[in-house]
């Protein structure tokens, strides 16, 4: 199971590292999960809060890729240590690593840029049920399993997660070309800073959570089903935009392939307006119980 913050209050004062010396970070766990493995959302977004204190104030993420490498242990802290591999004249590159137990658990490179003006164009929103007419998670979840829903209940309190599901029409051409789609609205459960690294970090926490199960779905099983193991293997995000994690967003995702007990995922993410605002790919472990692996 995994360790993750139950508020947003909580999830923001996780994400507030502890500077130890320059580009050497600390970071904390939140203390009222039951749950015994920390959530690679929050590996990333708190490597992603050490990498922005060590750039200019002017230059935003635009790109991260990470590997999930060891489970982390939410016992004791995780030690972040930033490389400044370049400072250019509209770029900035660094590497973190995440290590416990003095081994390398996860580690990231992620790309910041200043603004500037240039050519726009993006893909269209699809047409998905509004917030109001989603079914919130934990309802979905209750329908299916009380025991699921009142545990997401419990650790998942901090984000509100609204469930749109595969709104294509049976004539849709792309039902044949794209098994898998699944949609959600999220936000972050109550209100942030007017801060963009925050913001962004959180929006990174939050596309974690549920990516990886679109591989499951042409399978008909659930990420959670004890015949499976999953695990984040590798993720990755461009931000196109600014964007509040505390305002509803769509979470538009699909998944072209699953083999070699791997599933590959991607996603489009969009405002309620219809501005596409970041796209993600995340590749994970989804091994069927009783196979051999490591």
């Amino acid at each position: 199971m995994l360790a993750v913050p139950t508020s947003i209050a909580e999830l923001v004062n996780v994400l507030e590292l502890e500077r130890l010396d320059e580009d050497l970070f600390r970071g904390s766990h939140a203390s009222s999960s039951e749950m015994t493995r920390v959530f690679g959302g929050q590996v990333a977004a708190q490597a992603l809060m050490a990498a922005y204190a060590s750039v200019p104030v002017a230059r935003r993420v635009h790109s991260l890729h990470a590997y999930f490498v060891l489970g982390g242990d939410p016992s004791i802290p995780i030690i972040y240590d930033v490389d400044r591999i370049r400072d250019g004249g509209s770029f900035s590159t660094r590497r973190v690593s995440a290590r416990q137990h003095g081994d390398v658990i996860f580690y990231m490179t992620a790309s910041f840029h200043k603004d500037e003006s240039g050519y726009e164009h993006q893909d269209v929103m699809p047409d998905v049920a509004t917030v109001d007419e989603s079914v919130p998670m934990v309802e979905l979840l209750k329908s299916l399993n009380e025991d699921v829903a009142e545990h997401w209940r419990r650790e998942w309190s901090a984000l509100d997660v609204r469930y749109v599901g595969d709104n294509r029409a049976d004539d849709d051409p792309t039902r044949k070309t794209v098994p898998a789609v699944q949609r959600v609205w999220f936000r972050a459960n109550g209100d942030l800073p007017d801060d963009e690294p925050l913001n962004a970090c959180i929006l990174t926490y939050i596309t974690d959570l549920s990516l990886l199960g679109t591989a499951l779905i042409p399978h008909g099983i659930l990420i959670g089903s004890p015949r499976i193991q999953p695990a984040s293997l590798d993720h990755a995000i461009w931000f196109h935009r600014p964007v509040r994690a505390d305002e509803w967003l769509l979470y538009d995702q699909t998944s072209p392939s699953a083999r070699g007990a791997r599933g590959f995922a991607t996603a489009n993410i969009y405002t309620r307006d219809g501005a596409l605002v970041a796209s993600v790919a995340q590749e994970g472990l989804i091994r069927p119980v009783g196979s051999a692996g490591r």
